[in-house]
This record gives structure tokens, sequence and C-alpha cells, in this order.
């Protein structure tokens, strides 16, 4: 397994972090999603899962005891102008740290974008990106580093 970016959001990662950025919609933002190592689905599967309740329907999970991050405008850097010299557009994400974190181990963190966290449920968020990020929580502070999470070439 590696990296993948889902189907409905190929060709779109650049738009929603702009508009996160630009904090249109207001309450936008990009919502981490800690995935466990258990139950994991291939990317050939997920790849094709349209909603974040799509993506934990299957035998995929979430580690819920580590808990969700959400990146808000606050949180993330000015979208960068795209590389004209190697003719590619990266997106980055800052460094999230999930405070004595613990529960099952982690395999992936699965990028999200929410239009609205002030309303809606799983089915109304997007899935973007689903990174590695192989860990196990034993009490202290997970870091998981910043870094291009999207790349469209």
């Amino acid at each position: 397994m590696a990296n993948i970016v889902a189907n409905i959001a190929k060709g779109r990662v650049v738009e929603i972090y702009s508009r996160v950025k630009s904090n249109d919609p207001a309450n936008s933002a990009l919502i981490l999603v800690p995935i466990e190592t258990a139950g994991l689905e291939s990317d050939a599967v997920l790849i094709d899962k349209a909603t974040l309740s799509d993506w934990l329907s299957g035998t995929t999970n979430e580690q819920a005891t580590m808990g969700r991050k959400t990146l808000t405008d606050a949180e993330l850097a000015a979208l960068p102008s795209p590389d004209n010299t190697n003719d590619r557009y990266d997106i980055s994400l800052p460094a999230v740290t999930w405070a004595g974190a613990t529960g099952n181990p982690v395999s992936k963190i699965l990028v999200c974008y929410d239009s609205d966290t002030t309303a809606g449920t799983d089915a109304d968020i997007l899935p973007l990106a689903q990174i590695d990020f192989v860990a196990t929580p034993s009490g202290t502070d997970l870091a998981m580093s910043g870094g291009v999470v999207f790349r469209a070439a």
C-alpha cells in the first residue's frame, strides 16, 4: 500500500486547499482522520469511495482514540505557486501532533475536506488523500511531520 488520492478528489485538491485557506466557505476545514492498521482495505477498494462515511463502511476503521485533527485557514500555509520548473503543483500540510496518543496501531492518515464543520455528518465529508503514517500509540506524543501530501503533475 502507498499514498493514494481518492478518485472523487483527483484534480480538485489544489482548489479545495485554496478554498479552506481563503476561508470560503467560512467553516470549511481539512480533517485528518487516523486509520487503524487492522482491517485496512486495499487501495483499490478505498480509492473509489466518495465520502468519509463510505471510507469507513467496510472493514477500514478510524482510530478514534487518537481523534481527528481539524486544519482551518489559520493552520494552513499560503497557497503555493505552481512549480513551473518541474511542471507540477505540490500541496503540503503542516506538522501535526496527537498529544499523549493511545489506542490501536495506525497505518494511514486520511486527509478529508469538510465544507461546514458546524453541521453535517461523515456522509458530507470528502476524502482527498490517504497518506502513510505507521505508528503504535503508547501514551506519548505522535507527530506527523509536515510535507507534500498531493502532487498534480
